[in-house]
């Protein structure tokens, strides 16, 4: 049976590093995913605990094809990438637009010609 996992879980860097694998792939074998990953690369045994780890706490599935398992999500990479945002900006930024608008207009440099833009992007959508 599947655990139920926190939307705005963080994985280690290098669980999320295999789901970003998965994800680009759709599905894979062990195998498949350690030809992606960074160096330096952990033991075959390491990344398969890794992997089961990642089942077990519900953001994988497999299917079994004789002794081997081809992995792939359970959890979408956009429904994973809400969820640390929504944590971000609830527990750094207390849920304030203001400071998040303040971010990027200051360290993201964002011009004011572009948020002008998206100003109006948003109403037009808000419209229909």
């Amino acid at each position: 049976m599947l655990k139920k996992k926190s939307i705005g879980e963080k994985l280690t860097s290098r669980e999320e590093e295999i789901m970003q694998i998965i994800w680009e792939l759709g599905k894979a074998f062990p195998k498949e995913i350690m030809e992606y990953l960074k160096e330096p690369i952990p033991p075959y045994n390491t990344i398969l605990s890794m992997i089961r780890k990642l089942e077990s706490k519900g953001w994988l599935a497999f299917k079994k094809f004789g002794k081997s398992h081809q992995y792939y999500p359970l959890v979408d990479k956009k429904d994973y990438s809400k969820g640390l945002f929504t944590k971000l900006y609830k527990d750094y930024l207390g849920g304030s637009k203001e400071l998040l608008l303040s971010y990027f207009m200051k360290e993201e440099d964002v011009d004011i010609d572009e948020l002008e833009k998206l100003v109006k992007d948003l109403r037009k959508n808000k419209k229909k």
